[in-house]
C-alpha cells in the first residue's frame, strides 16, 4: 500500500479527543489548566509467549504485570488529554497555539504508533483531498517512509515504554485499579487535576519502590466475558454491577490491533 499525504489545516484532527500523552507531555498539559482521563484495559497473561510472538512483545513493552484474582495480567495504562470541541490549543485559524511543544502523537498523525497497524485515510479525520497521490510519501508499500516521522515515532515508542513503571506507580497512588479487557474497550478514570498533576510529579520524581500491585479487576459489558474471567481466576464485573462507579466506561464499536 502506498499512501501519501500533506495536512490541509482543516482542523478536524484537534477536536472532540482524548489524546494520548506521555508522562512529561501530560504534566505540561495539567500544568495548562486542562483535564487529562486515564485509560486501562487489561488482557490475561496466563504464560509468557514465544520471543518471536512480536504483537505480545510490543504489548509486553508498553504495559505493566499485575494480577486479577489468581490470573496474572498485563495492564496497559494511557495518559489522555481530554477534551469536547476543539482542543484548547487550536487558535481560531486552525493553527496550533504550542506548535513548538505539543504532542508527539500529534507530530506524527496520521501515523500510527502501533508497527502492526497502517494509517488508513478512511479511519482518518482528515480530507480527500490530504490524501491526494503526488503529495509527499507517507507510506512506501505498507512502511512508513517519511524521513520526518520516522525517528519521532521511534522516540513515542521508547517514551510509551519508559513511562510504564510511572504510570504503575500512579495509579497505585491514585487507587485506580480496574481496567476494560483489552480489544472490547477502555475504563477511562478521571482524578482530579491537582491530585493527579501531584503523583505524576511524585512517580516521576521517586525512584519507583518495588510493592505488590494491587489487584486489578476486569470491567465488561459482556456477560459472557465476565463469566470467562471469573472461571480461570479473575476478578471480573459488569460495568453496571461495579461497586466504584467512578470510571466511564468507553466501549469500541470494532475490535482494534
Amino acid at each position: 500500500m502506498d499512501i501519501d499525504f500533506e495536512c490541509t489545516m482543516c482542523g478536524k484532527c484537534c477536536h472532540d479527543l482524548r489524546l494520548p500523552l506521555t508522562v512529561t507531555e501530560a504534566v505540561a498539559w495539567l500544568e495548562r489548566g486542562n483535564d487529562v482521563q486515564i485509560l486501562c484495559d487489561a488482557l490475561p497473561w496466563p504464560e509468557e509467549p514465544p520471543e518471536d510472538n512480536l504483537q505480545a512483545a510490543h504489548t509486553r513493552r508498553r504495559s505493566f504485570a499485575a494480577m486479577s484474582g489468581s490470573l496474572p495480567t498485563r495492564v496497559v495504562v494511557i495518559l489522555a488529554g481530554a477534551y469536547a470541541g476543539p482542543c484548547p490549543n487550536l487558535l481560531p485559524d486552525m493553527r496550533c497555539g504550542i506548535y513548538e511543544q505539543r504532542p508527539l502523537v500529534c507530530r506524527i498523525y496520521p501515523a500510527e504508533t502501533n508497527p502492526f497497524i497502517a494509517p488508513t485515510p478512511m479511519y482518518k479525520a482528515c480530507p480527500p483531498e490530504a490524501w491526494t497521490p503526488g503529495l509527499p510519501p507517507l507510506l512506501r508499500a505498507g512502511r512508513l517512509i517519511d524521513a520526518g516521522i520516522l525517528p519521532l515515532v521511534q522516540q513515542l515508542r521508547d517514551a510509551n515504554a519508559n513511562d510504564v513503571p510511572i504510570k504503575q506507580q500512579v495509579c497505585a497512588l491514585l487507587g485506580i485499579n480496574q481496567a476494560a479487557v483489552s480489544n472490547e474497550g477502555f475504563v477511562a478514570h478521571s482524578p482530579d487535576r491537582v491530585n493527579l498533576l501531584a503523583a505524576l510529579r511524585q512517580a516521576s520524581n521517586e525512584p519507583a519502590v518495588p510493592t505488590l500491585s494491587p489487584t486489578w479487576r476486569f470491567v465488561s459489558k459482556r456477560r459472557t466475558t465476565v463469566d470467562v474471567l471469573v472461571s480461570v481466576g479473575a476478578l471480573s464485573s459488569l460495568v453496571h454491577a461495579s461497586s466504584i462507579p467512578a470510571f466511564e466506561y468507553l466501549g469500541l464499536s470494532v475490535t482494534p490491533d
